[in-house]
């Protein structure tokens, strides 16, 4: 039957074989595609997160995906530096962490994103001094109460937007990289939007969008300059109801 297909495929026109081919090759590129893209996030195996040092950081780890990536590391575990504005709150999550994982050990710094960002990374630095920070995990950020135009925006969510979601992702990066680059080792996630690359443009969160584009880009320049010292970077593109993400680096 084999023969007679190609005996079949001989006898056409040059230009339907020419079709057919070209046609052969776009089915198996987009098998190789799907393939991998089910290899990547369901069949491959998650790294020994261990392996990157024995401490992990979080930023606005009290809610949602922050407070998710704290029990996910803890469950891998990592002792944990849990860095947020509100000091009950970090209490109740190393509470309910510890009360799960409790060979592990947690430290807290309270760091109000939108005050003195200067002497909250100071905060950060001495409290991770000496630890091997292997990974980190930039979550903490902020968005529009509600959807509004540009010109309605105020200017204290504006000066915000700008620092905590810019500012703040930069300035703890700057201060965990060293740790890392000396060891030759270590991981990082920062949590983006769907917002500033899945969709074209997202009106009414024009601001946002374009801090969070700022985390899309920082992350993939920081991928290239450290990615052959043994760092991974990592941007999630998360939604505004945070229940999808893509990966713009893989490390996993």
């Amino acid at each position: 039957m084999e023969a007679c297909f190609f005996d079949t495929l001989k006898a056409q026109p040059f230009w339907v074989i020419v079709l057919f081919t070209l046609g052969s090759l776009s089915l198996l590129k987009f098998s190789f595609v799907f393939l991998k893209w089910v290899w990547i996030n369901f069949l491959r195996p998650g790294k020994n997160l261990k392996k990157y040092g024995s401490w992990g950081l979080v930023t606005g780890p009290t809610d949602g995906i922050g407070k998710g990536f704290a029990f996910q590391l803890a469950r891998k575990g990592l002792n944990l530096v849990l860095v947020g504005r509100n000091p009950d709150k970090l209490k109740d999550v190393s509470d309910s962490i510890l009360a799960k994982y409790a060979k592990i050990q947690i430290k807290t710094v309270v760091v109000d994103f939108t005050g003195d960002l200067d002497e909250g990374v100071k905060k950060i630095k001495e409290t991770i001094e000496g630890l091997d920070v292997g990974v980190l995990i930039n979550n903490v950020g902020i968005s529009y109460p509600y959807a509004r135009y540009f010109h309605e925006v105020d200017e204290e969510l504006l000066m915000n937007l700008i620092k905590v979601n810019v500012e703040g992702t930069t300035k703890v990066t700057q201060a965990v990289l060293p740790g890392m680059v000396k060891r030759k080792k270590g991981a990082i996630v920062n949590i983006g939007s769907g917002a500033a690359i899945v969709i074209p443009s997202d009106p009414l969160y024009a601001v946002y969008a374009a801090t969070k584009a700022y985390i899309d880009q920082f992350s993939r320049c920081l991928y290239v300059e450290y990615k052959n010292i043994g760092i991974d970077v990592q941007c999630q593109m998360s939604c505004k109801s945070g229940t999808c993400h893509q990966n713009c680096m893989h490390f996993r």
